[in-house]
C-alpha cells in the first residue's frame, strides 16, 4: 500500500510539473505601433472567441523603439510597424540603403501590409482661439508650440517631410516651437491636455482621442509625404511560429478589416 502511494505521489508531481508547459504554448507577443493600441485590443477579445486557448500579449510603443527591442533580443513573435522603414530595417531582403546592418529577423513570406492611415492637424476642441486651420499655421503667430512625434518614430517622420515640403521645418526648429513626443499617443495626449496649439497625429488618433478634447483642423497635403502604410511580419526567432501565422491570417479577416475601418484605417489594395 505504501509502495502504491509513493508511486501515486511521484506520478501527480509529474504530472502538475509538465501542465505550464502547455499553458504556455499557446500564447503570441506582438509588438505594435501605438496607433494600433486600440484596434488590436479590441481584435484581442474576438481572437479568444476563435481560439480560447491562446493568449494575445501586446507591447505597443514608437515603431523605431519596438524595432530597437527585437534587434537586442527581446522576444518578438509579431511586428506591426507604422511604417516600412522600421521593418525594412529588420528585412534581410529589404533595400540595403535602408538595412544598412543586414539585419535579418523577418520570417520569409509572412509579411504583407495590414492598413494604411493618414496625417492630421489637430488642436484642443473649444480653445482654437487663434483660428487655425492649416498646416502652413504652424510658422506663425497662431501657434506658440507644437507638438510632434520625434524623429525615431514615423508619424514624426511624416510630420517632418510636410513642414519641410512647405518650407517651414527649418522655421519651426529656429522659433523653438516644437516639443516632441517619444510616440503618437503622447502628442496626442499634449493636445487633449490643451499644453500645446496644436500637434500632427494620424487620423485613427484623433478618431479615438478622449470624448470632446480635440478636433482635426487640416489634413497633410497631398504629396508631401510618403504613403502611410503598416507592414506586419511574423519574426525568424517567434516562440510560436504556427500560432503567430494563424494570428496574422485572422487580422486579414473581414471582421478585422471592419474594426480598422471603424477607427479610420484603410485596407491596402494588394
Amino acid at each position: 500500500m505504501k509502495k502504491f502511494k509513493g508511486l501515486f505521489t511521484a506520478l501527480l508531481c509529474a504530472a502538475i510539473i509538465a501542465v505550464p508547459a502547455v499553458s504556455y504554448a499557446g500564447e503570441i507577443t506582438v509588438f505594435a505601433a501605438a496607433s494600433m493600441t486600440e484596434s488590436l485590443n479590441k481584435i484581442a477579445g474576438m481572437y479568444k472567441k476563435a481560439a480560447p486557448n491562446t493568449k494575445i500579449v501586446y507591447n505597443f510603443d514608437s515603431s523605431g523603439t519596438l524595432k530597437t527591442q527585437i534587434q537586442q533580443g527581446a522576444p518578438c513573435d509579431i511586428f506591426i510597424s507604422a511604417g516600412q522603414k522600421q521593418m525594412n530595417q529588420l528585412d534581410i531582403k529589404a533595400d540595403p540603403k535602408v538595412n544598412t546592418e543586414k539585419l535579418d529577423f523577418v520570417m520569409p513570406g509572412t509579411r504583407f501590409n495590414i492598413v494604411s492611415n493618414r496625417v492630421v492637424l489637430i488642436v484642443p476642441k473649444g480653445h482654437n482661439t487663434t483660428g487655425i486651420k492649416d498646416f502652413k499655421d504652424a510658422a506663425t503667430d497662431k501657434v506658440k508650440l507644437i507638438a510632434l512625434g520625434n524623429s525615431d518614430v514615423p508619424v514624426g517622420q511624416y510630420s517632418t517631410d510636410i513642414f519641410k515640403s512647405l518650407g517651414i521645418w527649418d522655421k519651426l526648429n529656429a522659433d523653438k516651437k516644437i516639443t516632441f513626443g517619444s510616440n503618437v499617443k503622447e502628442v496626442l495626449a499634449q493636445v487633449e491636455a490643451g499644453a500645446v496649439s496644436c500637434g500632427v497625429v494620424y487620423s485613427t488618433d484623433a478618431a479615438t482621442a478622449k470624448k470632446g478634447t480635440v478636433e482635426i483642423v487640416a489634413e497633410a497635403p497631398a504629396g508631401s509625404h510618403k504613403p502611410i502604410v503598416y507592414p506586419a511580419a511574423v519574426m525568424k526567432n517567434a516562440k510560436n511560429a504556427a500560432e503567430a501565422k494563424a494570428f496574422c491570417e485572422f487580422l486579414k479577416n473581414d471582421a478585422c478589416k471592419k474594426v480598422f475601418e471603424s477607427i479610420g484605417f484603410s485596407i491596402p489594395k494588394k
